[in-house]
């Protein structure tokens, strides 16, 4: 199985964000929310795979690996506390592939032990949309992290715009995870558009 990421790397937290945005060009995006009831759990996912499929874009569900399995999705993405439940020979057996975020390096050991597609490093600078209770990484250590992995995707996430991202793709990161760039901005559609033209040029 290829591990190739594109480099922009959009999460959403619902379907209708993703509805509303993937037909504008978007081939990489994650699903995450948190505290929903497993109905609407499914029906979200479910949703979200039916769009991702019409307009070619891949579709990494956060979190809810089972309802991934169930729903025959084919990438998930792990946080450090969901690796403490995560049934990861179910998740290979079902022939999914499963990215994992670290802040540091006891967790990139365990996430690299376990064999991912892709690793992702955050935040790499201050960040408002999720409190992860890690200071920021900074930009030498995505690439010392990207020597850490070698081939495998390096996603870094937290607090980066379109102005620094030249500069993350210099510190060797493959991949950009973008949420309040786009979801904040006055016109998400414009935006995302000129974050396609930042990384494909």
């Amino acid at each position: 199985m290829s591990n190739h990421l594109h480099p922009f790397y959009l999460i959403l937290d619902n379907a209708d964000w993703i509805e509303r945005l993937v037909p504008h060009g978007v081939k990489l995006v994650q699903l995450r929310f948190k505290n929903k009831h497993n109905d609407l759990i499914r029906e979200e996912i479910s949703r979200a795979k039916s769009i991702c499929k019409k307009h070619d874009c891949q579709l990494i569900i956060n979190d809810y690996w089972q309802a991934a399995i169930d729903l025959k999705c084919n990438y998930i993405h792990l946080g450090q506390e969901d690796l403490n439940t995560a049934d990861i020979g179910a998740i290979k057996k079902a022939g999914i592939k499963f990215g994992i975020s670290t802040h540091n390096e006891t967790e990139l050991d365990r996430a690299l032990s376990l064999d991912p597609n892709y690793i992702a490093l955050g935040p790499i600078f201050n960040t408002s949309t999720k409190t992860v209770g890690h200071a920021p990484q900074g930009l030498e250590k995505i690439t010392r992290w990207k020597q850490l992995i070698g081939n495998l995707p390096l996603v870094a996430i937290g607090g980066i715009n379109i102005e620094s991202a030249p500069h993350i793709f210099k510190a060797q990161a493959d991949s950009i995870a973008i949420i309040s760039d786009v979801t904040k901005n006055t016109s998400p559609e414009k935006r995302i558009k000129t974050w396609i033209e930042t990384v494909t040029k």
